[in-house]
């Protein structure tokens, strides 16, 4: 039989997951000692494999029980194409997300805002298939991964800075 600490170390994982997979009803420990410690053995080492393998396919939390629960395969086969979609939707829009900065990075590396204007921006992003929620998006991964570059890519595109200030941050909340 295993501590909680053990067990968690085993398999890699913190406590706080454990006791995450214990409250979500995914995991119970084996028994629990006089003094309230939790121990584990060989079935639940199994059962966390199996949520781990299930949670590195992205599966929700929400959607593992009745995996667990079930051994029927279609039900299994239907929830892990369920997360394949998902997954390939995701990956279509990274490409286009992708696609616009391709667009961006083709261009003129010393824009000013006669070549490249707001207007022109949104209507590049717009051809690249980026819907006005993509749009935030993007602008929101820009200024939290760079956001230095993101100030100076506003300037470029002739946005003044009153705006720019407003635009930053709606990006940041």
């Amino acid at each position: 039989m295993l501590t909680i600490t053990e067990f968690a170390r085993q398999y890699n994982v913190s406590r706080t997951t454990i006791l995450y997979y214990e409250r979500a009803g995914l995991l119970a420990p084996a028994t629990r000692t006089e003094n309230g410690y939790r121990t584990y053995g060989k079935k639940e080492c199994v059962r966390l494999k199996s949520i781990l393998s299930y949670r590195s396919f992205g599966v929700p939390v929400s959607e593992i029980a009745p995996l667990l629960e079930s051994e029927s395969e279609p039900e299994q086969e239907q929830v892990l194409r369920k997360q394949f979609n998902a997954l390939e939707d995701e990956i279509k829009q990274l490409r286009k997300q992708q696609k616009a900065i391709v667009t961006v990075l083709n261009q003129d590396a010393k824009m000013t805002p006669d070549i490249l204007s707001k207007e022109r921006w949104t209507e590049l992003m717009k051809t690249s298939g980026l819907s006005d929620e993509d749009m935030v998006n993007w602008h929101i991964q820009f200024e939290k991964l760079e956001p230095e570059a993101h100030q100076i890519f506003l300037e470029s595109l002739g946005i003044e800075e009153k705006e720019i200030v407003v635009l930053r941050k709606r990006f940041n909340s």
